[in-house]
């Protein structure tokens, strides 16, 4: 029996399988707002298989966008917009839904990557970033302004916030996106915070921001709502962010009602030195999982199924994320369900498009 196809549950959350859609950035929201871009882009997914569908990084305030055309959810306005987009999904998809809510830190204020991704000028519209130190993420860019005390509880309450509005919208899971070199990521790593505070230092005083997040917002929603953590396992550079921290990091937020941890790498620094290859990201998720008792996402060029199923049989991860192979592919688990001798869920719509050889891998609930 495929174990890619076994049910899991990550807190409370019962998943019909193993594969995750990863959050990934569409660049295409106005002044915070879901498009209808979204409706388009999230409903096919919606109709894809997985047992979870994570949408993008999702900014709890404005100056924590990536690009000015980065996801919100920090008032009224923005959790209307979202809250149309996943009407328009449930009316026709029971897929398990999840939002990562992020905040960019130094690496906000920034163009499109089709529009070089470089940072926006404050004269082009640009705004000033912020980040635990005023150090920027390349040479030559416009430092970011080291966050007070006070704003630190800001931001928190906006993760808190966030998270509220996530919950009223009907999303069942909640991702903090502590990866990639975002301000929690930004806070985690000595490459990034030189504070010489409680907040910096010591691995004990770097943890101590992304776990109040965590704690907070756990507290804040449901017991029901899965509250989780996407890390980065490494900056991939000598000196900062490394798997032994990343481990005692997952024992804190294990302790702390975490329902997973989701394992990716880098993005901190410009030094990062990545050897890409298929399944590149897993053994960090395989070391990761040795020493937590939480579901362990594993990510990274996963884009066969037999390697998904074998890295699940194996021990490596508990479930696997797909990012921009399902965009690529967005019926992917259909074709892996057809391959590996499993089933998915589909619309009754869609019953009739099943080639003749692969009957049975697609279903209506």
């Amino acid at each position: 029996m495929s174990k890619l196809f076994s049910p899991i549950k990550l807190g409370a959350l019962q998943l019909d399988n193993r594969i995750v859609i990863a959050p990934m950035c569409q660049y295409s929201a106005q002044q915070g707002c879901a498009t209808a871009w979204h409706r388009i882009h999230l409903g096919q997914l919606a109709f894809s298989g997985a047992g979870l569908l994570i949408i993008e990084a999702t900014a709890v305030e404005p100056e924590g966008r990536i690009s000015p055309q980065d996801l919100g959810l920090w008032d009224d306005t923005t959790e209307h917009a979202l809250q149309t987009v996943v009407n328009d999904i449930r009316q026709y998809a029971d897929i398990r839904l999840g939002i990562q809510l992020g905040h960019a830190g130094r690496k906000a204020s920034t163009f499109a990557p089709w529009q070089g991704g470089t940072q926006i000028p404050l004269e082009q519209q640009g705004w000033q970033t912020v980040a635990p130190s005023a150090i920027p993420m390349h040479e030559g860019e416009r430092p970011p302004t080291a966050l007070t005390h006070a704003d630190l509880e800001r931001i928190k309450l906006a993760f808190v916030a966030s998270a509220q509005r996530a919950v009223r919208i009907g999303f069942e899971l909640i991702e903090l996106h502590a990866a990639h070199g975002y301000l929690l990521h930004q806070f985690l790593s000595p490459l990034a915070n030189q504070r010489d505070d409680e907040y910096g230092g010591s691995l004990e005083n770097r943890m101590r921001f992304p776990l109040d997040v965590l704690a907070a917002v756990r507290a804040a929603v449901p017991e029901h709502v899965a509250v989780g953590v996407r890390i980065s396992a490494t900056d991939w550079v000598e000196g900062g962010w490394d798997v032994a921290q990343s481990a005692e990091f997952c024992q804190k937020i294990e302790a702390l009602g975490s329902a997973y941890v989701h394992v990716s790498s880098g993005g901190l620094s410009a030094q990062q030195k990545i050897t890409v290859s298929a399944g590149y990201q897993v053994p960090f998720a395989r070391e990761l999982r040795k020493i937590t008792r939480m579901p362990v996402i594993a990510v990274g060029l996963i884009t066969e199924a037999r390697m998904a199923e074998d890295l699940l049989q194996e021990g490596d991860a508990d479930l696997v994320a797909l990012a921009r192979g399902i965009l690529y592919d967005p019926r992917w688990p259909w074709h892996a369900a057809a391959e590996l001798g499993a089933s998915v869920h589909v619309p009754p719509q869609y019953l009739r498009s099943e080639p003749h050889g692969v009957k049975g891998s697609i279903k209506a609930r």
